[in-house]
């Protein structure tokens, strides 16, 4: 998704006022071995540490967690109000902690000119369509052992927000899903760096909806996913340091202009890169 080139100040304009300000970390302290620390509100990314080899669920799920207790999961764009951590130590008392998850409003939002075929694909590319989303949904299945997902992470890319995470969408005038990444604008062939060590673990040039698409691994069941990129430089297997050069911006796929999607992931559950990320600075986004 993206803007045309007559409505771009405009477009501008009404989504730079509207980007979500990121939410304050909180930490959330269960005992003196136990805290959790992140964005408690739907699109969030929570972090935790705790006593090693505890047997952790959320909301009944297990979550894994390393060697010396640290742990990570979400909350998706539309997350219920209340979750329940439940944190049973190798030897000792069992935690249960209920806590209120945040909830968000979503803008709406009008998106002309993208390629009518992304809109209602023809008859003729729906298998395409299937293998490719079933690429994107193993890759964001791993679970490796990598710590990643416990560095900062960087922008990608630095330029005008153009899209935001959890607005729904309207394609040429029909109503689709709501968007789940952050849009950042550039020209076509900017390059675009890892936002923290990872190894890549789907690389495609151009997929259907998404065109150039590259997923990366975090650890742990945190992902990194970016779109419409015009050329992927990496394959399936490396190992990338933070900074290091990925891809290139693009506008293949349903897309109107050049820019970068960044999605994040706990595996299926989508988060918000907005929460994660330190302002990116006002002059250079301009």
């Amino acid at each position: 998704m993206l803007f045309n080139k007559s409505s771009i100040n405009q477009l501008l304009i009404v989504v730079l006022s509207t980007l979500p300000i990121p939410a304050l970390s909180e930490t959330i302290t269960l005992n003196e071995n136990t805290k959790l620390q992140g964005e408690f509100t739907q699109g969030g990314l929570i972090r935790g540490k705790t006593l090693a080899s505890s047997h952790i669920t959320l909301n009944d799920n297990i979550i894994r967690s390393t060697p010396d207790g640290q742990f990570a999961f979400g909350f998706g764009r539309d997350a219920a109000k209340i979750s329940t951590i439940v944190i049973t130590p190798p030897h000792g008392k069992k935690l249960s902690h209920t806590f209120k998850v945040k909830s968000r409003n979503y803008a709406l939002q009008e998106v002309n000119g993208v390629p009518q075929k992304t809109v209602t694909p023809p008859q003729s590319v729906l298998g395409r369509i299937k293998k490719e989303t079933r690429l994107v949904k193993t890759a964001r299945k791993t679970d490796s052992d990598s710590t990643d997902f416990l560095s900062t992470f960087q922008w990608p890319l630095i330029g005008p927000i153009t899209g935001v995470y959890g607005s729904q969408r309207v394609y040429n005038g029909t109503p689709k899903r709501p968007h789940y990444g952050l849009d950042i604008a550039a020209p076509v062939g900017t390059p675009v760096r890892a936002p923290t060590d990872v190894t890549v673990t789907l690389a495609h040039q151009n997929m259907y909806y998404s065109g150039g698409t590259l997923i990366m691994d975090h650890g742990y069941g945190i992902s990194s996913t970016f779109i419409h990129l015009n050329e992927v430089l990496v394959k399936v297997g490396d190992k990338i340091k933070k900074g290091d050069v990925v891809a290139r911006v693009g506008s293949k796929g349903r897309s109107t202009g050049p820019h970068l999607d960044w999605r994040i992931n706990w595996f299926g559950v989508r988060l918000d890169p907005a929460l994660i990320m330190p302002d990116m600075p006002a002059a250079q986004r301009k």
